[in-house]
């Protein structure tokens, strides 16, 4: 097991994949009018990309069609003070193509917000990294 400097446990690509479709919510990254911004949003895989829906005229929408994103999923325990957290970088695009669509529109994604969602972003999954922290046994903060 192969740990950081910080003693978390580092994952491999195939441990991060396997651990993503375990959370129901992941964060997207992408640039705003310059800025960084952070979204939350349902999810699925379809192999190693990220799958998202959301509406076609949303900021999320606009600003990650043809970018590089970032994309986060985590789980944690606060009590048992154990979890994962799985990052993905890659190029996002928007999903144009009827026959695609029609593919993607079957895979078990769920939104939770309101109103449309019939528009398709795919993030690439170029760089997929994760860490582990399990059960501390050091003297709690206090």
């Amino acid at each position: 097991m192969k740990l950081d400097s910080a003693g978390l446990q580092i994952l491999s690509r195939q441990e991060c994949v396997a651990l993503l479709p375990a959370a129901s919510i992941g964060r997207i990254v992408f640039t705003d009018q310059a800025l960084p911004a952070v979204q939350p949003v349902n999810f699925v895989l379809d192999g190693e990309d990220i799958v998202i829906r959301t509406g076609i005229g949303s900021k999320l929408a606009a600003a990650a069609s043809n970018a590089i994103v970032a994309f986060e999923a985590d789980e944690f325990d606060p009590t048992a003070r154990t979890g994962w957290s799985v990052t993905v970088v890659g190029p996002a695009r928007a999903v144009h193509e009827p026959a695609e669509i029609e593919r993607l529109s079957v895979l078990p994604l769920r939104t939770w917000a309101p109103g449309s969602r019939d528009h398709y972003i795919v993030v690439r999954a170029e760089q997929i990294t994760g860490r582990r922290i399990s059960s501390w046994h050091g003297e709690r903060e206090t």
